[in-house]
Formats: structure tokens, C-alpha cells, sequence
């Protein structure tokens, strides 16, 4: 049984996880992190160069950000995997629990594309590292210094506080 305390001390985690990833992102935005992220002409060469992406966090419900970002990947051509423990298909491709096992039953990815928290992000950079991804991307407002130190020091790219389909339609177009 949870008790008055028990939720007080809940709701103020809570509160100091989000205020710690907002910090993160205006320290991100405002360039007081200094990592070497990718810019938009090195963002463009990656997508025309890269074919293959897992989607961390793909969902089959049309309301979600990453099944719309994951629709206009798979209609501008590129071969997009959802990852997702708790999908079964997006749009009619077999989602798989994890990347590892995306990577197995699929192939190695470009880009590893993550729609997940940022206090989630240090493990999904070591499993892009892992399964020998090109790029780790850090969808639109997440941000994770530690994500992105995992993934360069294991020679990965790194894109964070970006979407994939914005980028795409700016840099590239359909």
C-alpha cells in the first residue's frame, strides 16, 4: 500500500528527473555541453548514405510522433525496423523487443533512431555501439551527454534534439 509519503517522494523524483533533463537540453541548445554533434550538411551525406534504420520506441498508434516520423521514413525509401518490446508490428513490418535482436533477424542498421526518454538513452547508445550502427539519433527534445559519450567513444555519430523526418524534408526532401 503506497502511502502520503511514499507519493510526496515519488512526485518530487519525478519533479528533479525533469528539471534535470530540462537543464540538459538548454545546456545542450545553448552549446555548454560541447559534444561533437553532427550538423545539418553531415546530417544530409547521412541520410543519403545510410539506407537502413531501427526505430527505438516505434509505435503502431497513428497518434504517436515516431509512427508518423516512422510512415514518412518508410515512404521517402528508406528500410526502417521498429524496435519495441511492447509492439508486435508497425505499419505492417515485425517489430522486434530489441536491438539486438532486430540486428539478427534483419541485419546491421545505419542509424539507430530513438523515441525514448533521455534516462534510457546511455543504454540504447551502448547497444547502437554494440550492434555496429553508424549513427546514434536522439529524436526532437532528448538530449543525454552520457548517451552521446558512449556512442563517440565507441565511433559513433551522434545527433541529439532533432527529428528524423524534419531533418529529412529540410535537408534532403522527399
Amino acid at each position: 500500500m503506497t502511502t502520503e509519503s511514499d507519493a510526496a517522494a515519488d512526485s518530487r523524483s519525478r519533479r528533479e528527473r525533469e528539471d534535470a533533463r530540462v537543464r540538459e537540453l538548454i545546456d545542450f541548445q545553448e552549446g555548454r555541453l560541447r559534444l561533437p554533434v553532427l550538423g545539418a550538411d553531415a546530417i544530409g551525406d547521412l541520410f543519403r548514405s545510410s539506407p537502413r534504420i531501427a526505430m527505438l520506441g516505434a509505435s503502431s498508434n497513428p497518434m504517436r510522433p515516431s509512427n508518423d516520423v516512422f510512415r514518412y521514413l518508410v515512404a521517402a525509401g528508406y528500410d526502417v525496423v521498429p524496435v519495441s518490446p511492447t509492439e508486435t508490428e508497425v505499419e505492417g513490418v515485425r517489430a522486434y523487443p530489441t536491438l539486438a535482436e532486430a540486428v539478427a533477424a534483419t541485419g546491421p542498421f545505419d542509424i539507430v533512431d530513438v523515441f525514448r526518454r533521455p534516462e534510457f538513452c546511455p543504454d540504447h547508445a551502448r547497444e547502437a555501439v554494440a550492434a555496429g550502427a553508424r549513427c546514434l539519433w536522439l529524436q526532437l527534445g532528448i538530449v543525454s551527454a552520457e548517451a552521446a559519450r558512449i556512442a563517440l567513444d565507441g565511433g559513433l555519430s551522434v545527433v541529439m534534439d532533432c527529428c528524423t523526418k524534419i531533418e529529412h524534408a529540410r535537408l534532403v526532401g522527399r
